[in-house]
């Protein structure tokens, strides 16, 4: 198998370090956790992507998960289309965020109200603030190995002691800003416990992605989530269920629904925009009316409620009622997931652990691996970046993208055709056995 052509995707990266960071506007994309340049991209259609070398890929990143229908979906672009028609930003009120609005409060019933924004980043921040207004408390607590988008006090590490204030984790952000996150560990609902025995009164918040899903998909037990919803409402702490990604993908409900589990506050974002820039936070009604103008906690945006992505996402959602797509993701995603764990078993025996919830997928690579559940990040062995980096590569050469990172996941979409997926499958036994001949999988 000869690499692919590389030639004008190279000749675009030296031009873009010219002129941004790294020559991206996102770090994953820059392809530092695989090695290599990456593939600029001019085209998406259905389940493919194009690039500047005439190349195409079967895409299982989609865009990082809002495109349960794939690339440029019928529906959602002909909505788009008539939207640009009307204006594509009018910084007033309008109809088509009520529609949406409307439409998610009357299908989720811990979604009494809700704000849009721009982004998964800022629906965190915003939710983060108005749980300090709402307690009057300063402190959040937020997990090692979930991800809630580049906010300062979310960019912390754990102290060196359970009860110890957080540590910056990215230059930039303060000492004064690290302390008001504590960092607890992931399924391990008695060192909760121990937390918010010692700092309880001063803890507004628990923030979480009940399916982490941005250092691996690192599934917990229903029994974690249910614990920490109890001890939230014990000590009289808000649960923020960070959604970005779960919400819409793996149910109309997401792990909300999945579990039962009612959340004070939600975050919100890629599915209910489409595709487009979106972001939303929302809950209890008597929460988010805190918010101004209602209230005295201040969050605004130029082009929050953008009406081109209001209409993505408008359509988007009442699609997902009207087809109701998640069983038919559940049994491709089931299947895919059998075909790999065959090739796994045949080329790596014992080395892989498979996790899925619906249509999202991940797989950890080291010696071992297959009868321990990976559910927090000392779980993850040391060996899963290099393999990972050596089995993405074999794969993008037989014309499949992954997303170029070892800890994030993939994603299915109504697009992915049969004979893509069964293509998928074939390649990764091909490639398994390549990357595991090279004996980077560790004792």
């Amino acid at each position: 198998m000869n690499p692919l052509n590389r030639e004008t995707s190279e000749s675009y990266f030296e031009r873009a370090k010219k002129v941004s960071p790294g020559g991206v506007h996102s770090p994953v994309r820059a392809f530092r956790g695989v090695g290599g340049t990456p593939a600029f991209i001019i085209k998406a259609e259905g389940d493919r992507l194009y690039d500047v070398d005439g190349q195409s890929y079967v895409d299982f990143c989609m865009a990082w998960g809002p495109l349960l229908f794939g690339h440029q979906d019928a529906e959602t672009a002909d909505a788009v289309k008539r939207a640009v028609g009307r204006g594509w930003s009018y910084g007033t009120a309008e109809p088509y965020s009520l529609e949406l609005a409307e439409l998610i409060v009357s299908k989720l019933p811990w979604v009494e109200k809700l704000r849009f924004v721009n982004s998964g980043t800022e629906a965190v921040m915003s939710a983060l603030r108005l749980a300090r207004g709402a307690t009057g408390r300063p402190l959040v607590v937020k997990f090692d190995g979930c991800y809630h988008g580049h906010v300062d006090s979310m960019l912390v590490k754990a102290g060196s002691g359970l009860a110890e204030m957080a540590s910056p984790d990215s230059a930039g952000v303060s000492p004064q800003t690290a302390a008001e996150t504590l960092v607890a560990p992931l399924d391990d609902l008695s060192a909760l416990t121990r937390l918010f025995d010692e700092r309880g009164p001063e803890i507004a918040a628990v923030i979480v992605e009940p399916m982490p899903a941005n250092n691996g998909l690192l599934l917990q037990t229903p029994e974690f989530l249910k614990g920490m919803a109890a001890l939230c409402k014990k000590h009289g702490a808000l649960l923020i269920f960070d959604e970005v990604i779960s919400g819409f993908r793996v149910a109309f409900g997401g792990m909300a629904e999945k579990t039962g589990i009612r959340p004070d506050l939600v975050t919100y974002g890629k599915v209910i925009g489409g595709g487009f820039p979106v972001g939303a936070y929302g809950g209890r009604a008597e929460i988010m009316d805190l918010v101004a103008p209602s209230g005295p906690v201040y969050q605004a945006g130029t082009l929050s409620a953008n009406p081109v992505a209001m209409a993505a996402g408008l359509t988007t959602l009442r699609k997902l009622l009207r087809d109701d797509p998640y069983a038919v993701l559940e049994k491709r995603g089931e299947a895919l997931a059998r075909a790999l764990a065959a090739s796994n078993e045949r080329h790596a025996p014992g080395a892989v652990w498979n996790a899925r919830e619906g249509s999202v997928f991940w797989s950890a690579y080291g010696s071992g691996m297959s009868k321990r559940p990976v559910r927090a990040i000392p779980g993850i062995p040391a060996t899963q970046k290099p393999f990972y980096a050596s089995l993405f590569h074999s794969l993008l050469d037989r014309g499949y993208y992954l997303a170029p990172s070892g800890y994030e996941v993939g994603f299915l979409s109504m697009a992915h055709t049969d004979e893509s997926l069964h293509g998928f499958a074939a390649a990764y036994d091909l490639s398994l056995k390549e990357t595991a001949a090279k004996g980077l999988l560790g004792g």
